[in-house]
């Protein structure tokens, strides 16, 4: 069965996404956004929920690719362009996780969303304003990539630093990171059209000012004159 996708544009249309490189904010403008405004917040990876137990190595093969795992030292020990490889094909597997699972709770809610869904799939399903990128520069998105405190990265901190070798390890993953926040994938989301924000590095905290940014791009607040 295909849907197509100006009904998922209409039935997705209490949906606002943000996307973009990492370290660029994206998972701190969705919560502060989804507590300012109401919103229901889906952050980073919410699909797992369902897809863990749907998803079939036949169908879904990279999303699945941490449940053939018996060390997670093979993980992050994986050559750099795999590495990239498997990142952005996990989001394109798991789109369609996230597009029936927005379809669900935005019904009657407004929705804000971290997202990896493709960028040509959200000019598919969604509209300019109802999409945000968020941009950081590579040598923060890949210098500062474990400077958070949250558990997913914290523990493939400690996965690294339990290698036989953890200076190599980290140089690895690195190269990883600086691939997948490459100057091409950077360029391919600043040109993609959608409304943009870039994350300075000047050491002030912009976090307010960035959600109202957002907030007035997504028609939350209306502009002042």
């Amino acid at each position: 069965m295909e849907i197509q996708n100006n009904l998922l544009k209409h039935y997705l249309k209490n949906v606002y996404f943000i996307t973009g490189t990492a370290f660029a904010g994206k998972s701190t403008a969705v919560k502060l956004l989804a507590e300012k405004y109401g919103m229901i917040c889906c952050g980073e990876n919410y699909h797992m929920a369902v897809s863990n137990d749907i998803a079939t190595p036949e169908t879904h093969p990279d999303l699945c690719y941490n449940k053939s795992l018996t060390d997670w030292k093979d993980f992050v020990t994986r050559s750099p362009e795999e590495y990239e490889r498997w990142i952005y094909n996990v989001g394109r597997e798991a789109a369609e996780f996230e597009i029936a699972e927005l379809i669900s709770l935005s019904r009657d809610n407004k929705v804000i969303v971290d997202t990896n869904i493709p960028l040509d799939v959200l000019k598919e399903i969604s509209d300019y304003n109802h999409v945000a990128v968020m941009l950081c520069p590579q040598s923060m998105s890949v210098e500062r990539f474990f400077d958070r405190a949250d558990p997913e990265k914290q523990f493939l901190l400690s996965v690294i630093d339990s290698c036989e070798d953890p200076k190599a390890v980290m140089g690895n993953y690195r190269l990883g990171l600086e691939r997948i926040n490459s100057q091409e994938h950077y360029d391919e989301y600043a040109s993609s059209g959608f409304f943009t924000v870039i994350r300075e590095d000047n050491g002030t905290d912009t976090r307010e000012e960035v959600c109202n940014t957002i907030a007035k791009h997504f028609g939350l607040i209306t502009n002042k004159k």
